[in-house]
Formats: C-alpha cells, sequence, structure tokens
C-alpha cells in the first residue's frame, strides 16, 4: 500500500514556523530591533499553533489508512515511531539542560527557578505539561512536545472513533468550527488574552483541539486537491481571519482559524509552493532540531559572549543565529536521524508491510 505521506511545501513551512519561534525568545536582547519588528515577532510564540494544526494533518495523512487497516499492531508501530521521532533529542538537549545546571551550580550560580531537580522526571518522561507544574523550566520549548506526545497517544482513538473522508463537506467544516470554538471558548472564559497564556494550564487543550482540526483539514485537503477555486476560497477565509484578528477580535477566535486556512491553502498550492523548494525545505527538515536547541543554546550564547543582554549588538545575534543553524544541522544527521533509525529497527511487534515514503 503505497502512502503519501509528505507535501514538501508544508515542511518547509515548518522550517519558517521554527524560525519565528527562535526571533520570539531573543527579541528583547536584539539591540536597535525597530518596533514594528519587535511586534511581529513577539508573535512568534504563535508558530506553535501551526506546528499543531501541521502535525495533526501529516500525521493523519501518513497514519489514518495505516492504523485502520492494521489494527492493534499498527498502532503500537505508530507509538513507536512517533517515540523514536520526538524522544531522542529531547533527551540530548534535556541532558545538555542538566550539564548548564550543574555548571550553574557549581560556579555559584542560582537557577533553582529555571532548573528545579524535582521536576527533572517529569521532564524525562515528557509529561511536565499535563498539569504537573506551574511554570515552563528545563529547556522551555519542550512544553509543546509533552502536549504532542498526549495528542500521539489519543490519535488511534481518534481514527477508531471517525473517518473524516465519510463526512460532507459541511459536516468537517463544521467539526473544526466546533473543535476550535470550544478551545476559545474554555480559553476566554478563564479570561485568556492570547493563545500563550498560562501554557502549563492550557496547552494540552491548545495542542488537542489544533490537532484534531488538522486531521480534518487534511481530509478537506483529500477532497479539493483537485478542485480550482479551493485555493480561492481558503485563501478568502484566511484574509477574512486575518482582517477580523487585525480589528481586535481575540486572538483565541481568530488565529486558530486563520492559521488553519492558511495551512490548507499551503496544502492546495504545493505543486507551486516556494517553499517546497530545497533550501526551505531543508529547513523545515531541520526544524525539530532548531525549535529544541535554540533556547538553551540561547542561555549559554549570553553566558559566555554578553555582557548586556537588553542590547546584543547585530553582529553578535548573527553569530548565535549561526550557532543555532550548525547546531540544527549536526543535531539532525547526528542524534535525531540515527537514534530514529535505530529504534525503529526494533519492534515488539511485526509491523505491517507499508511502502511509500517516510512518514518523519
Amino acid at each position: 500500500m503505497s502512502i503519501q505521506t509528505e507535501l514538501r511545501g508544508l515542511t518547509g513551512a515548518r522550517g519558517v514556523a521554527a524560525w519565528f519561534v527562535v526571533l520570539y525568545h531573543i527579541r528583547y536582547g536584539i539591540a536597535g530591533l525597530p518596533d514594528p519588528l519587535l511586534r511581529m515577532f513577539a508573535k512568534g510564540y504563535l508558530a506553535v499553533d501551526f506546528f499543531f494544526l501541521l502535525s495533526g494533518f501529516v500525521i493523519w495523512l501518513a497514519w489514518h489508512d495505516r492504523l485502520r487497516a492494521a489494527g492493534s499492531a499498527g498502532i503500537a508501530v505508530f507509538l513507536q515511531r512517533r517515540v523514536a521521532r520526538i524522544w531522542p533529542l529531547h533527551l540530548v538537549m534535556l541532558a545538555f539542560a542538566v550539564a548548564l545546571a550543574l555548571a550553574m551550580l557549581v560556579t555559584g550560580r542560582d537557577a533553582s527557578a529555571e532548573f528545579p531537580w524535582p521536576e527533572l522526571p517529569l521532564h524525562i518522561f515528557l509529561v511536565q505539561n499535563w498539569g504537573f507544574t506551574d511554570s515552563l523550566t528545563w529547556n522551555d520549548p519542550a512544553w509543546s512536545i509533552s502536549a504532542e506526545l498526549s495528542a500521539y497517544l489519543a490519535f488511534p482513538l481518534l481514527v477508531l472513533a471517525t473517518d473524516w473522508r465519510r463526512w460532507p463537506t459541511w459536516a468537517l467544516i463544521g467539526a473544526a468550527a466546533v473543535v476550535l470554538g470550544i478551545l476559545h471558548i474554555v480559553m476566554a472564559r478563564a479570561g485568556a488574552p492570547t493563545l500563550g497564556w498560562q501554557i502549563q494550564r492550557f496547552g494540552v487543550l491548545r495542542c488537542l483541539a489544533e490537532f484534531t482540526t488538522g486531521s480534518i483539514l487534511c481530509a478537506l485537503w483529500l477532497r479539493w486537491r483537485d478542485w480550482r477555486p479551493a485555493p480561492l476560497l481558503t485563501g478568502t477565509v484566511m484574509i477574512a481571519t486575518a482582517g477580523l484578528w487585525v480589528a481586535g477580535v481575540a486572538e483565541t477566535a481568530t488565529v486558530p482559524a486563520l492559521f488553519a486556512a492558511s495551512l490548507l491553502t499551503l496544502a492546495l498550492i504545493d505543486p507551486i509552493n516556494p517553499l517546497a523548494r530545497r533550501l526551505p525545505h531543508y529547513l523545515g527538515e531541520i526544524s525539530y532540531a532548531t525549535y529544541l536547541s535554540h533556547f538553551l543554546l540561547f542561555v549559554v550564547f549570553k553566558l559566555v559572549f554578553v555582557t548586556d543582554p537588553r542590547a546584543i549588538p547585530p553582529a553578535y545575534v548573527a553569530l548565535y543565529l549561526a550557532l543555532v543553524l550548525t547546531a540544527s544541522i549536526v543535531l539532525y544527521h547526528g542524534v535525531e536521524r540515527p537514534a530514529q533509525r535505530w529504534i525503529n529497527r526494533w519492534s515488539p511487534v511485526r509491523a505491517p508491510h507499508w511502502s511509500g515514503a517516510r512518514t518523519g
């Protein structure tokens, strides 16, 4: 059974989103950054919402038919491959954080707030964002990987519960609207001003809602990919929701819908999507390493090279960005992919015979 498992333009979009997260975390340190760029980079945390939608899309595309055809054996293989995808690099970066915490402890710096030792086991098992903590610690961006793990565990249940392909189009759009509407209502009633508010409390809900919506988007893409007016339709929705956001309508109500329409538009134009070209596609390939490494690298970079963390000269910012890119390449080829292949060679069950592109 040959299954298409990648749209190259979406992989490229993941790379762009990862670098927006990088710029979000360093924005206050860039000396002389113009206010418009500062405001734009300040919204970089929203790239994670795009990640969640994209993850639901590509995992539904790659695994829905497989899980339905293979049953429990397919579920075991699916979970093993997701673990192989996210855990090794996470553990390497967590070990780096432990080494950094020990170095700061030895040199007399108090880093107990950023690196609380009693919480370390939660991070090892990637459950730190399941309501067990009240702040982001150790490697802060890993909160979203913890939330993604909950979505991976729920995905086989979603597959068994429904087949989006059997739903009429109006029902698919309605289901996506309901799921994102629930996310908005829950966060709005709690007084959330942004999607990034109280991540430790709402991160898993944010992930599950957007991951589920991403799977619905994939079903719509399969239905609309050869319908020529489709990109115009989704592009119109994208512009309309962006206008509502700019006009002041709540971020929790507009941004997930904006990103959903954007993701579907990018998928529909994939054959001509400039993000499918070699360089952006490669940045997307190494984006997980970029995402997981950049935060701790910035901590170390500031300790070693920076005297005033609120006014880092542009040359030093460029040096840091080059360091992140280099580390991403090394971690992807030296840790992420080899560990993934090694884990996937071992399986507690016999994997069903599947052909097609790798699922990542």
